[in-house]
């Protein structure tokens, strides 16, 4: 597969911003990581220079070009593993992840993950643009989150949901088990995610190095000390409903990163489904709208906490 060459006009309320941090904007399925390590490496350029610098100025009506490279030959094995597809044709697919299996392979899990699972079944009709590890990953869900998932087989289809990802038009709403009760039937949660000050591998509400995240959040049952809510996703940030739920004084029954390191249920995991997931196809335009039942723990703690009342 050849590489891939990516123009961007910057416009007037870019000013002034750096270029790692215009770019990440800008493309929003590359993390800043991996966009820094394409300029050091030469591969973007500015007005038709080669440009090293991450924290350059962007200044108005600056041409960018990104050269993503051809991706590097995947050592990442094909697995037998059985798939729950809830939907299939050749642009791309939607599953439905069991709790506790990894999106995609990284240090500690290059096996039974969902990429994995996908290459044996896509065989070579996946996406290249997440690169050698993530093929077809448009999205991701958490190991402990179960749920719906999209699945890009072309670069064309990628491109097309990563672009509505962008533009939050994508219907993705969850389902949790939160501690303690809400005063309200439903609100808002506008507050900005970024990297946690001190433990690297968590998330947290920041104004340093974070981007904006909006979680829309509606009551639909209560049990006391545990409500059941409704989640709906304008942004797609790293672990969003965990750290706004958690901010918010309601972490997610199960989370022991973001919430209690114990349960009385002896849940491990938070209880987090995706459940609804919408999108308008890339190829044929046709909007599509998938829902995925509750798994059987979930339903299992819902009527525990039902027969409490």
């Amino acid at each position: 597969m050849s590489e891939e060459v990516i123009s961007i006009k910057a416009e007037e309320k870019d000013t002034g911003m750096r270029l790692d941090i215009f770019l990440a904007g800008s493309l929003e399925d590359m993390s800043r990581s991996s966009i820094q390590k394409l300029i050091e490496g030469g591969h973007v350029s500015v007005n038709d220079e080669e440009c090293l610098t991450k924290k350059r100025k962007i200044e108005p009506s600056d041409e960018i070009t990104v050269v993503i490279p051809a991706p590097e030959k995947l050592d990442i094995l094909p697995e037998n593993i059985p798939l729950k597809i809830v939907y299939e044709d050749d642009d791309l697919m939607v599953i439905d992840k069991e709790k506790g299996m990894v999106v995609h392979p990284g240090v500690g899990n290059m096996t039974g993950t969902v990429v994995n699972a996908i290459m044996y079944h896509c065989k070579d009709r996946l996406s290249s643009i997440n690169g050698v590890e993530r093929p077809g990953i448009v999205h991701r869900i958490d190991k402990d989150t179960s749920g719906l998932l999209m699945i890009a087989k072309t670069d064309v289809a990628h491109r097309g949901l990563a672009a509505q990802l962008a533009e939050h038009s994508i219907t993705r709403a969850y389902k949790a088990v939160v501690y303690n009760n809400f005063k309200e039937d439903e609100g808002r949660i506008d507050l900005p995610i970024g990297r946690h000050p001190t433990n690297r591998m968590k998330q947290a509400v920041t104004d340093i190095n974070s981007k904006n995240a909006v979680t829309n959040y509606r009551v639909l049952e209560r049990y006391g000390r545990f409500t059941l809510i409704e989640a709906r996703l304008e942004t797609g940030r790293t672990h969003q409903i965990r750290v706004h739920m958690s901010y918010m004084k309601h972490p997610l029954l199960g989370d022991s990163v973001y919430g209690p390191a114990k349960n009385s249920f002896g849940i491990e995991g938070q209880m987090l489904h995706a459940y609804l997931l919408g999108f308008e196809h890339p190829v044929t335009g046709e909007y599509l709208e998938f829902e995925s039942d509750l798994p059987e723990e979930f339903e299992k703690i819902l009527g525990i906490l039902r027969s409490s009342q």
